[in-house]
Order: structure tokens, then sequence, then C-alpha cells
């Protein structure tokens, strides 16, 4: 009998995984047609981060948040949300960093939505050659309003804390509803490290950081003609 020859004997393991691959790379771009009118059950970012924390994720509209949250978040972010496609390459060139740490302003608000809707938490060249084209197919297929809102709902606010509503009743016990401007600041402030920033006890970084959030809210209004944002 003949042996069965060494390059012909893993055949089929190479096809699956080629096929799995093809899946996995494939299931951002499916996913996100469905995201785009259907609230995210999950994401992969949350699921990464689950161990010995849980998920508090609890989705409401952008109608059922207060307005004074997406300003604040908008200001702290992505100020030029409306101006920019997916990617803002006037800021990719020049990032800096503040006394807060790494500021995010070459990663915009689409590009953050691509990383926790479908990738994984923590900084590489891998992640970010993946979050790109993401982001720009969920610019093409998503109105700004909706990248808005999903990113409202599924960002981090806290170890396990997702999205406003959780956040809201974890850090100040009320409902994103009622959210006040200083409240909404500091909750923005704590998104580029929600893990050792806290809004209901914020340090004395996390306090001025937040006013300067707010400083600028009123700067950011005028740029925010793509939303629909109770009382702008």
């Amino acid at each position: 009998m003949l042996e069965t020859p060494p390059q012909t004997r893993f055949g089929p393991w190479r096809a699956r995984a080629k096929k799995a691959l093809l899946v996995l790379a494939l299931a951002p771009f499916v996913l996100s047609l469905f995201y785009a009118v259907l609230p995210p059950p999950v994401t992969t970012f949350m699921l990464w981060k689950v161990w010995g924390r849980g998920i508090d994720y609890r989705w409401v509209a952008m109608e059922e948040m207060s307005p004074a949250l997406p300003k604040a978040v908008l200001a702290a972010e992505d100020t030029r949300f409306c101006l920019n496609g997916a990617i803002d390459w006037e800021s990719v060139s020049d990032a800096l960093e503040d006394d807060e740490g790494p500021r995010r302003g070459a990663s915009t608000i689409t590009m953050q939505l691509a990383k926790n809707l479908f990738l994984w938490p923590g900084r590489s060249y891998v992640r970010k050659a993946l979050e790109a084209p993401i982001a720009i197919w969920i610019d093409l297929m998503w109105s700004k309003q909706r990248v808005l809102e999903v990113y409202l709902n599924v960002a981090e606010f806290g170890p396990g804390i997702y999205g406003a509503e959780a956040a809201a009743r974890y850090h100040f016990k009320k409902p994103a509803a009622k959210l006040t401007g200083r409240e909404s600041a500091l909750l923005a402030a704590v998104l580029p490290n929600p893990i050792k920033r806290v809004a209901g006890k914020p340090s004395a970084g996390v306090r001025r950081y937040a006013a300067r959030i707010a400083g600028r809210v009123s700067g950011t209004v005028p740029f925010l003609s793509c939303l629909d944002i109770k009382g702008l």
C-alpha cells in the first residue's frame, strides 16, 4: 500500500483554514450591514475583555441620551467628524500627546468604532491595518448619525461598562437622558483610558481635561451640521 504523500495529507486542513480566514476577514463587512439598522448584540472588543469583568451593555437610541453627551464626546474625540471621511488625514501626520496621555486625534470616531465592533484592544500595526478598511466601509454604508449612535452605545466607559446608558447609571446613578454637561464632559474625558480614569470619582487630571472638553463644546457645535442632536 502506498503511503499518502506528506504534501497532500494536510491538504484538506489547509483548505479549511483558508476558508476560515476568509470568513473572518469578510465577517466585519457583512455584519456591518446588519448593524446599520440593528443594535449589535455584543462586540468583539467586549468579548476580548470579558474575562473577570463581565459586560454591562444597555442599548439606547441617541434620542434617549442627553444632547450634552454626543457634543462632549465629539469635542473630545473627533471635532472634524462631519467634515472627514473614515480617516482624518490631516490629523494622522501630526497626532500629539498631551499631559493626560496619548491623544486620539488621529483616530476618528469611525476608526474607533471599527475597532470596538470587530477588533481587539491594544496597539499594533496589524490592528491598524485591519481597522482602516473596515472604517472606510462603515463610512460608506452608514450615515454619520448612525456611526455616532453606535459608537456611543459600544464605547467602553469603565471596566466592563459599555455605552452611554450603562456608563451614566454606573458613574452617576442616573439614565443617560439626565446627564448634565459636566457629567458628559467627565465621561468623554475617560474614553482614552476607561480602566484607569473614573468619571464618577475623577482625579484632578480628569477634572482638568473635562473642563477643557466643556470649553471646546461651543466651538465644536458649528461643525456638526451632519447630525440631528437635540438642542444643537
